[in-house]
């Protein structure tokens, strides 16, 4: 209830205007000390420098993106469409919402050297949407 009522206090769109808020929940004490092998920091960097070593070839970062290129740049294969469809009508997102979810979405393409934005990229996304999930509808 204090973070409703705190978000309460928040305008939508101020809240529109956030990418990605998410909840970090605390990792439980198995998954601390299981031996399961993950992907390094250096791998991640590397993955990291080569998807905006892509967006600087576009001309900028996928988060300055200007609004009038996001339909030209955000191409979606049509799970992709199906999926921010029912993203949009579900979660009763604005237009501004919509076109940070399509860049949020880019970036994870960007990072999985897809040129298409596919329904894995924009689920994702819309994972990164936590507020809108959870406590502002």
């Amino acid at each position: 209830m204090t973070i409703q009522r705190y978000l309460g206090k928040i305008s939508g769109p101020l809240l529109d205007r956030i990418d990605i808020h998410v909840e970090v929940p605390a990792v439980p004490y198995k998954e601390l000390r299981d031996g399961a092998t993950t992907e390094s920091s250096a791998q991640i960097r590397a993955r990291v420098e080569q998807a905006r070593t892509v967006q600087r070839t576009r001309g900028f970062h996928n988060s300055r993106m200007p609004s009038r290129l996001i339909r030209k740049l955000c191409v979606l294969n049509d799970a992709g469409e199906r999926t921010l469809e029912m993203a949009v009508r579900k979660l009763g997102l604005s237009a501004r919402a919509h076109d940070r979810v399509l860049k949020v979405a880019r970036t994870i393409a960007d990072l999985d050297h897809a040129d298409t934005i596919a329904a894995r990229h924009i689920a994702e996304a819309v994972q990164y949407r936590s507020l809108d999930r959870n406590y502002w509808t």
